[in-house]
């Protein structure tokens, strides 16, 4: 299911640069590689509606991007990214680190400007992600515990308590600014906003369950475009 997505989402992206790159006489469809640092974190309330006290963490990103000319200097920028994200939380002695893996398709709106001998860039837009993989650590003095983090919209009355249990879906704003020298090679930066409440419904949990769970976070991205 996973890998049909996969080639879905690629499709897609095919298809659009083509027809963008056919409806826009002399424009200039190009295609770039890019990867980089994310700093990452999970921002919400538990159930007893309390802030989390989350820290930071640090993953990665990887991908492609179609940049398609739509006016002069503006551009429509689908992507197609592997990025890691989650969070830390220490209480006492103990601490739990979350990862989490996705599938992202960013789906960004550019302005590019001259400056010097290249173009500054400043892009925003959605994106929406598919959780595929994820490990929660737990730490407390010499012992270490891993665990798998499941993907599902609902926990039922039965499921494990030891199991940290997500949302696969996500979707989120992102907003970056950066440079693009002549040859190619560019340098961005990233950040992120999550739109969307990734804690799934708990039946465990009776009363009223306050908990929410929304990605956040940064990134730094080296790229080159071709």
């Amino acid at each position: 299911m996973k890998t049909k997505l996969f080639y879905l989402i690629l499709i897609f992206l095919l298809s659009g640069s083509m027809a963008f790159a056919q409806g826009l006489d002399g424009s200039k469809t190009s295609f770039a590689i890019l990867g980089g640092v994310n700093l990452q974190n999970l921002n919400g309330k538990d159930a007893g509606d309390d802030k989390l006290e989350n820290d930071m963490i640090i993953g990665f990103h990887a991908g492609v991007n179609v940049q398609l000319p739509v006016a002069p200097q503006f551009y429509f920028q689908p992507g197609l990214m592997f990025s890691t994200k989650g969070a830390e939380n220490t209480e006492g002695v103990l601490s739990g680190t979350y990862n989490l893996s996705y599938v992202e398709l960013p789906l960004n709106f550019v302005y590019k400007a001259p400056v010097g001998n290249g173009y500054f860039m400043l892009g925003f837009g959605p994106y929406v992600a598919y959780g595929i993989g994820g490990k929660a650590t737990y730490e407390g003095g010499a012992a270490s515990v891993e665990t798998d983090i499941e993907f599902k919209n609902e926990v039922d009355s039965g499921d494990p308590l030891t199991t940290v249990y997500i949302k696969p879906f996500d979707a989120g704003a992102n907003l970056f600014f950066g440079y693009e020298l002549p040859a190619g090679l560019f340098l961005q930066l990233n950040t992120q906003l999550g739109l969307i409440d990734i804690n799934p419904k708990d039946n465990r949990i009776t009363g009223d369950n306050q908990s929410t769970l929304r990605n956040t976070g940064y990134g730094l991205s080296l790229g080159f475009r071709f």
